[in-house]
């Protein structure tokens, strides 16, 4: 688009980015219907906490898997085709949710789902990262990451209004969201241009083969830090995601519909964190400080937020409960903007790579917790200290990164 001026370049710029954003969106709502499902589920197919966690357990084993695979070809294939591909695909095991008669099939629905739904990171932050520089990554990150945030936010509204006392009734919602992501890909291929996202070219100046470059990426304290970072991370936001519904429901006697009303407030409140997060990093940066200083400020403020859920244990049912998740939650989703623009850093030519090889690593730690803590509720009858220890995850990871990165500025490759 040559003949375009900076201001029209810079609204397709973030028209896309809110593409990214609808596709974050898609992605947790068919992710998080089963959260906001789960109770009517486990009564129909009678299901423990520990069956339940198994569910989550496929979810995570598969998109572990799909994260490197997704991330590999995406450093290869031209992203206008290989996003849509993998979106679609998941919408159609969401659809296929909704028909699943036995728990075989609903596990295995959820396997493929998590496989391809694994293709939206790689996908989007090679997006960001192509579009933006650095001092507007996390903004845009902020933007992509809060897709999620409204994804979680519609879908209990759409359960809400489709669940009845009826058996079954959770499945047409499964089949309502899968829907919709048809819509996003239509959008996507008329936006992006033929080889706008195609892989970059062989670098004439390159000293090693893009193996090699590869392999010093991974072996760099940089990379090991970022791994410890993300694991931290995804424990404490995906704990939260997947058992703060039973926490209300089962765990403090809420109704459903009371669980539902504020599991809404709740990533209303991600969607408020993960956005300041990105214009504060803005608006340090533009008052001269340096970028990543300013990044680690923003992270290190999310984590002392999401460190308040070691009070959750000591407050019953109440509003006092209710604030205090809320604040929590508002730094449960600030940590991922500035989590992105970081792994953004590490390199240009092998971004789907990196992303995939660290979210493989991430949820390959993290999906068997899901078992594991189901089972602890199972014979304790508690959520609250599970969700107090995690709570305390994220301050960790910030005194990592701290520690970890370093001073030198290491230029991407």
């Amino acid at each position: 688009m040559t003949n375009s001026t900076p201001s029209e370049v810079a609204a397709r710029t973030w028209w896309i980015c809110g593409l990214l954003l609808c596709a974050s969106t898609i992605n947790y709502m068919d992710r998080q219907t089963l959260s906001n499902t789960a109770t009517n589920i486990q009564e129909e197919f009678h299901l423990s906490n520990e069956q339940y966690g198994d569910l989550e357990w496929a979810f995570g084993w598969a998109f572990a898997v799909g994260a490197s695979v997704f991330g590999f070809i995406a450093d290869r294939t031209n992203i206008r085709w290989l996003y849509p591909t993998a979106l679609l695909a998941w919408s159609v095991m969401g659809f296929a949710t909704g028909l699943a008669e036995t728990f075989t099939q609903l596990l295995m629905c959820r396997f493929w789902l998590g496989l391809f739904e694994a293709g939206h990171w790689p996908c989007a932050l090679k997006t960001t990262q192509r579009l933006l520089p650095p001092s507007k990554r996390t903004l845009g990150n902020s933007v992509l990451q809060s897709g999620t945030a409204i994804g979680a936010i519609i879908t209990p509204l759409i359960v809400n209004a489709m669940l009845t006392k009826q058996p079954g009734s959770w499945r047409p919602a499964f089949q309502v969201i899968g829907l919709i992501g048809v819509g996003w890909v239509v959008a996507w291929v008329l936006t992006i241009r033929g080889n706008e996202l195609a892989p970059l070219p062989p670098d004439p100046n390159a000293t090693a083969p893009p193996s090699t470059e590869f392999f010093e990426i991974i072996r760099s304290r940089r990379f090991w830090t970022l791994l410890c970072v993300v694991i931290l991370i995804n424990l404490a936001y995906h704990f939260f995601r997947v058992w703060l519904p039973n926490f209300l429901q089962d765990g403090r006697h809420y109704t459903q519909q009371q669980k539902l009303n504020f599991v809404f407030w709740f990533y209303i409140a991600n969607d408020v964190g993960c956005l300041a997060a990105g214009f504060t990093t803005v608006w340090l940066s533009r008052r001269g400080w340096p970028v990543h200083r300013g990044r680690l400020l923003v992270f290190s403020i999310a984590s002392l937020l999401c460190a308040l859920a070691v009070f959750i244990p000591m407050l019953d049912a109440g509003p006092l409960l209710l604030g205090l998740l809320l604040v929590i939650s508002m730094g449960l989703l600030g940590l991922f903007p500035c989590y992105y623009a970081f792994s953004q850093e590490l390199t240009v030519r092998h971004q789907g790579k990196v992303t995939g090889l660290l979210g493989t690593m991430a949820w390959l730690t993290t999906a068997p917790m899901h078992k594991l803590f189901g089972r602890w509720i199972d014979q304790t009858g508690r959520h609250d200290l599970g969700l107090a220890a995690v709570g305390l995850l994220p301050l960790v990871a910030a005194g990592v990164i701290f520690v970890g990165w370093g001073r030198d500025k290491e230029a991407a490759v």
